[in-house]
């Protein structure tokens, strides 16, 4: 088949596209609306930062023949920097899907999905959802302190108050590190070859870490005592060999270790029964929360998280402008 034919199928498709449609690219997860449909592009806006492009034919067509050449599928991460708007939307061809879990876009004959976005109205768009996760338990009442508190100056502040919120934050960053695991897990499964993918706070890339460990000290010794290396060369001190040494001697730590001691606070106990009733006491307290209170309530919360998502947007460090999307 032509691609005239597919890009006119795909040009009925962007027609028929709801006001206010937003798409989402299958590497960077970035979301923009089609703004104008024309003969020979495609003007996508982001809404990340107010970011206008055109969206060339001629680019569609090489994406077109490069999957056309590739029956199991072509590798989005062989895409040029930025250029991932273009299989977003050639997603809404009913030909052409994504799988994002294999990092491919193949062209198929059965129902297809596309990367448009479900668009959400009334209460269900600003609805917002309590995780039953104790992350985010601790997080409301670590909220809850430190809008009770004068915490700019520690120094000032009593002593059961300071305990009550080394509490909270250390039960707030155990959670957290455990939730952040098992994000990680499935984020693993997404990232394909090391490309940064990007959110509204910050990106995220897929790296490798190595650890080494020695082989067998036997193994090691005869490895490098054949390549030249003496067995004094490499040798150390053993310490718990040291350990041992010392409770057979009159020796004491200090003859063999540089000791230097630092002090430092640990949590000893949670009293769980007292958090669940202050956090009970702010779920009712938000729930009865409503009129003009609520919107100031809601105003606020919008107000904070622009500030937040302007201070941590993430920028790649690359644009796409007309390049071919060969790998």
């Amino acid at each position: 088949m032509p691609f005239s034919v597919s890009w006119n199928t795909l040009l009925d498709k962007l027609d028929e596209l709801p006001e206010g449609a937003t798409l989402i690219t299958p590497l960077s997860h970035k979301q923009f609306r089609i703004t104008d449909v024309q003969q020979q592009r495609v003007i996508v806006e982001f809404e990340e930062k107010d970011d206008r492009r055109p969206l060339q034919r001629d680019q569609f067509e090489t994406l077109y023949r490069r999957i056309s050449d590739e029956p199991a599928g072509f590798e989005l991460d062989r895409l040029p920097p930025d250029a991932d708007p273009y299989p977003a939307v050639l997603s809404l061809h009913p030909r052409f899907e994504i799988d994002e879990e294999q990092g491919i876009i193949v062209e198929t004959e059965g129902t297809t999905t596309s990367q448009l976005l479900d668009e959400k109205t009334g209460d269900e768009a600003v609805e917002r959802t309590k995780p039953e996760q104790d992350v985010y338990a601790d997080a409301l009442l670590l909220v809850d302190a430190l809008e009770r508190h004068e915490v700019d100056v520690l120094e000032e502040m009593e002593t059961d108050a300071l305990v009550n919120l080394y509490t909270l934050l250390s039960d707030v960053q155990r959670n957290a590190d455990t939730l952040r695991k098992d994000v990680a897990d499935v984020l693993l499964s997404r990232l394909h070859h090391d490309r940064p993918v990007a959110g509204p706070f910050g990106a995220v890339q897929r790296t490798t870490r190595r650890n080494r460990s020695l082989k067998d000290d036997q193994e090691v010794l005869e490895t490098l005592e054949s390549a030249g290396i003496e067995h004094d060369r490499v040798l150390s001190v053993d310490r718990s060999k040291v350990d041992d040494a010392l409770e057979v001697t009159e020796l004491s730590e200090s003859d063999v270790y540089e000791i230097e001691e630092s002090e430092y606070v640990r949590k000893a106990e949670v009293d769980e029964e007292r958090k669940e009733t202050r956090l009970q006491g702010l779920k009712d307290q938000l729930t009865a929360t409503d009129g003009e209170e609520a919107a100031e309530l809601q105003e606020e919360i919008e107000e904070l998280e622009a500030r937040i998502q302007e201070l941590t947007e993430f920028e790649p460090g690359s644009s796409f402008h007309t390049r071919s999307t060969s790998g």
